[in-house]
């Protein structure tokens, strides 16, 4: 506290009033709870801040929120209104239009809606670029000039080659040269390779898709009308599940903010894929007397929003989220869609629905509880924390490459103790004696696991070599004994960020652990390595230790059908709780293995019960008992009280599709007792759909 004198006593008062600063944390908003005692007027407002990010750091977010409306104004937080017509007005024939786009928001139906009004619809020609495009846009902006037409080349940073050429053709332009009708409308994502000078005179846009379920129903209902409302033979009918396409479409673009929890991969779902299944839906219900459930659900979450998905785990979140929303319950009076009932389907006002949809979603809250998207409200704790930590890394990333003295040379004392005590850690474990393992551990028929262990200390060997390279030699540049490379600077930067360095992890498992975490984390794996070479295949199995755990789950099934001679594609695994800890394990089971180390998020496991239950408040992850992968001929999947779950590496859950169509963060399915499933919940959804929508998974190593 000597470098802080601000909050001295601090940590004192915490102890001597730990009620008070325990309802500080409990609170719902303590972004904006008043400190206990002296300090809810002896500290400034940002030092405020620095106290919650200590406390509460997943409502820092909202607390620099209101930081930057207290210091600058409100306006500083809301995106203005966008409105083409006024940044129409604001150019001319030698300045572009340029849509900056980002994720989730595409301007082209904007666009074609404005040529229409302004009566240029049929003057407006489009071309999204790429390779070979080149000829056509030039053509196009040709024709454009001479005949005053628009011209609107969409996606620029795909086509980085060609924009030296349109900087050119931009340059050339003069009032005298163009038509004085002609403009040129540009969308790009932001790209370093963005010509400068069309960037400095052209108008600049950006249109962010609307955030929170609130807005996204209001931005798709302010372009309906009560004419549009009536159409079909059913128009009732066509009502109730024109609000749940919209508010499945509000759903699924809001599950981006709870990240993996909500989403494998982000995805840019866009109010094109609502004006599709809109028709369709219009289509369908005059096409057949009988609302055509089924195919509904298939074109909307497959086909029109599942074109998009390309995880086959999210196809499977997309399809049962739909299934909440085009059913033949959202035609009852008051369908609920949340637990609260906050939300529901409304049932409009015959004269004027138009206006009595709006009405109703105005007066739904800003900020949607998680319950309404399936989860449970530690999701929103994930999400926030997630936030904050990815903007203190950006914090600290400046800070660490702002130039400048003063303090460096605490900072180098500080990466070279901790340099000291990983190279120390290193080399007490050593490399693996490869030759000296395959002699005591044959590659046999008997035993597969022999293969995998020898795979493992070759993977681990890999690692361990670029590390006793690379610390040494960082040391010595500390100490002024040899050039600082930038490759050094590189390891020493990221040490001092607490940052794996990326020499290690290009050659290392996956892992989002700080460095601190990931060197003792690693340390733990070479012991669980070096334990299974001195004492024998152990008893019970420390999946998180492994560089490649789907080597070992095969080497198991590989096991168990060599013994007794099946074939091994007719061999999987059953999943069985044992109730015991891993320590009164001490023999291996007669077939298959124990293992232990997966962790649940989105969920708990309720040992009293012996089955998957709801998390407790705040606790965001909790550890799976004792499994037993027990392998069988011509096992089938059971349908009844159990949870299929996702296993994963780490939480973020995305990875590159591998060879096996599986992807590469990906380890395996098990199946969790989960005996609520023959309950149905307020939606009308099993239980299995529950953990679905909730994004439960497990995986084998956490952040910390």
């Amino acid at each position: 506290m000597s470098t802080l004198p601000t909050f001295k006593g601090l940590a004192e008062n915490i102890v001597r009033s730990n009620s008070a600063w325990k309802a500080i944390y409990d609170a719902s908003e303590p972004q904006v709870a008043t400190l206990p005692g002296e300090w809810s007027t002896r500290l400034n407002s940002f030092q405020k801040l620095c106290v919650l990010r200590a406390i509460r750091a997943d409502r820092v977010p909202d607390g620099v929120l209101n930081y930057v409306i207290e210091k600058l104004g409100q306006k500083f937080v809301e995106p203005p209104p966008f409105n083409l017509l006024q940044c129409y007005k604001d150019s001319n024939v030698t300045s572009p239009l340029v849509f900056v786009l980002s994720k989730g928001s595409d301007p082209t139906k904007a666009l074609l809606d404005f040529a229409v009004k302004q009566k240029m619809d049929r003057k407006t020609k489009m071309l999204s670029l790429g390779q070979g495009q080149g000829p056509k846009a030039a053509k196009m902006f040709e024709e454009g000039t001479q005949k005053g037409g628009w011209v609107f080349l969409q996606n620029c940073h795909l086509f980085i080659s060609w924009l030296q050429e349109l900087e050119r053709m931009v340059e050339n332009l003069t009032p005298d040269s163009a038509h004085k009708d002609f403009r040129l409308w540009l969308t790009s994502m932001p790209c370093k390779e963005f010509p400068v000078s069309v960037l400095q005179s052209a108008v600049k846009m950006t249109n962010e898709p609307p955030k929170g379920l609130k807005a996204n129903l209001r931005n798709a209902y302010y372009k309906l009308n009560n004419d549009m409302l009536n159409v079909t033979k059913k128009p009732d009918e066509y009502k109730k599940l024109l609000f749940g396409l919209c508010f499945f479409h509000a759903v699924v673009q809001e599950r981006r903010q709870f990240g993996p929890l909500g989403w494998n991969i982000p995805y840019e779902f866009n109010d094109t894929d609502l004006d599709i299944s809109r028709g369709q839906l219009e289509l369908f219900l005059d096409a057949y007397d009988e609302i055509p459930w089924q195919v509904l659900q298939f074109l909307t979450s497959y086909i029109n929003y599942g074109g998009r998905i390309t995880d086959y785990i999210d196809i499977r979140t997309a399809d049962v989220i739909m299934k909440s929303f085009y059913t033949p319950e959202l035609l009852t009076p008051g369908y609920k869609f949340d637990d609260e009932g906050i939300f529901f389907s409304h049932d409009p006002d015959e004269n004027d629905p138009h206006a009595s949809y709006l009405e109703y979603i105005e007066s739904l809250p800003l900020v949607a509880s998680p319950s309404v998207f399936g989860m449970h409200d530690n999701a929103k704790i994930t999400s926030a924390n997630a936030e904050t930590f990815t903007m203190f890394e950006i914090c600290m990333s400046l800070e660490s490459s702002s130039g400048g003295g003063g303090g460096s040379g605490g900072a180098e004392e500080a990466i070279e103790v901790a340099a000291t005590a990983i190279l120390k850690m290193v080399k007490d474990k050593g490399l693996f004696d490869i030759e000296g393992i395959s002699m005591t551990y044959p590659v046999v028929y008997e035993e597969s696991m022999n293969t995998v262990l020898l795979q493992e200390c070759i993977r681990y060997n890999k690692l361990i070599d670029v590390m006793l390279t690379t610390l040494p030699m960082v040391l010595k540049a500390l100490k002024g004994l040899v050039v600082m490379s930038s490759d050094l600077e590189l390891v020493s930067t990221a040490i001092g960020l607490n940052q794996v360095p990326s020499p290690w992890s290009n050659v290392a498992y996956p892992s989002m652990k700080p460095c601190s975490a990931w060197s003792d984390d690693l340390i733990a794996r070479l012991q669980f390595v070096h334990d299974w070479i001195a004492d024998g295949v152990p008893s019970v199995f420390w999946i998180s230790g492994f560089y490649f755990p789907q080597a070992f789950l095969t080497g198991s099934l590989q096991n168990f059908a060599r013994k007794n001679q099946y074939p091994i594609d007719t061999v999987t695994f059953d999943y069985v709780v044992v109730e015991r800890p891993y320590t009164e394990l001490t023999t291996p089971p007669p077939d298959g293995v124990y293992i232990r180390g997966l962790f649940l998020e989105g969920a708990r496991w309720n040992n009293a019960a012996g089955e998957m239950d709801d998390s407790l408040p705040k606790q965001l992850y909790t550890e799976l008992p004792v499994l037993h992968l027990n392998p069988l001929k011509d096992r089938k999947d059971r349908e009844e009280n159990v949870y299929r779950c996702p296993v994963y590496k780490i939480l973020s859950r995305r990875g590159v599709l591998s060879t096996t169509g599986h992807s590469t963060n990906f380890i395996m399915w098990i199946e969790l007792p989960s005996r609520r499933t023959d309950m149905i919940n307020n939606m009308g959804q099993a239980d299995q759909e529950e953990w679905i929508r909730a994004g439960v998974a497990a995986f084998s190593s956490l952040m910390y």
